[in-house]
């Protein structure tokens, strides 16, 4: 059940899984502060410890008093990856948390650490283990709790629809890659939850990804096969290619016909 919470001036936030404005692991820390079943429901309340990976500009100020005052204290601030909506406000909230900023891009840091695949961190009893997950950006990273059986995700699997590899800086082969990654992580490693970014908590993480997995495998040929017919230029084939799709998504959909174009032209598919 989410925990709407009013802020002075009207402004309410729904503390759940489907959370857009904080998402990954700020939702998380806070259901399983306050969900009575959560296995980290001692550890975190216990200790007051709190890690926020994603946050934007909104509401941040209102939102770290309330952090502060329900919780004790935050204990970390961690990037998930570099875009505005999830990083412009971390400085912020850092600096009203007293904590430091850990990304893997130096440019998104505030203190001397920095994150990077393999790092194992563990605060308040909370064990996160890092991932490398590039492709819908170069420096996304996931988050692994082994003790919750779940992965933090960012953006780079979401609750609703499929995510663009955001051209140039985001590369396909990387995010098949990453994606093959993720699937490991539920088959050997047993992680069956993920909780992203944008959009609801998904229960069958396999599932999810093999969806993805399978999704992209479909776009990559319908834009091989608009090569192949004749169409150049990535305007022409998002027109062709995601004709169903809303109007408003086609800038994003060039990135990701963007990022194909160029897989199918390093593998030697198209010229």
């Amino acid at each position: 059940m989410p925990i709407d919470v009013t802020l002075p001036g009207g402004l309410t936030l729904a503390l759940a899984p489907d959370l857009i404005l904080i998402g990954g692991a700020m939702v998380l820390m806070l259901w399983s502060a306050w969900r009575p079943d959560s296995a980290s429901h001692q550890r975190s309340v216990g200790i007051g410890a709190l890690v926020v990976t994603v946050i934007t500009t909104a509401a941040v100020i209102w939102f770290a008093v309330f952090v502060l005052l329900r919780v004790g204290f935050v204990a970390l601030t961690l990037l998930t990856h570099g875009h505005p909506d999830h990083a412009e406000g971390a400085a912020r909230f850092a600096e009203l948390t007293g904590t430091k900023v850990r990304a893997l891009d130096p440019a998104l840091r505030l203190g001397d650490e920095g994150l990077g695949a393999g790092d194992v961190i563990t605060t308040g009893g909370l064990e996160l283990r890092v991932v490398s997950t590039p492709g819908h950006t170069a420096d996304s990273l996931c988050f692994h709790l082994p003790a919750d059986r779940a992965v933090l995700t960012g953006d780079t699997v979401l609750g609703r629809g499929t995510t663009v590899v955001a051209h140039p800086d985001g590369r396909l082969g990387d995010y098949l890659d990453s994606l093959r990654r993720l699937r490991s992580l539920s088959v050997d490693d047993g992680v069956h939850t993920v909780l992203p970014g944008h959009g609801p908590v998904l229960e069958d993480a396999q599932g999810a990804v093999e969806f993805y997995l399978t999704h992209r495998a479909m776009r990559l040929a319908q834009v091989e096969t608009s090569v192949e017919n004749g169409l150049r230029t990535p305007g022409e084939i998002v027109a062709h290619v995601y004709a169903d799709v809303d109007r408003s998504l086609w800038p994003a959909a060039e990135l990701s016909v963007r990022a194909q174009l160029d897989y199918l032209r390093e593998h030697g598919l198209i010229v």
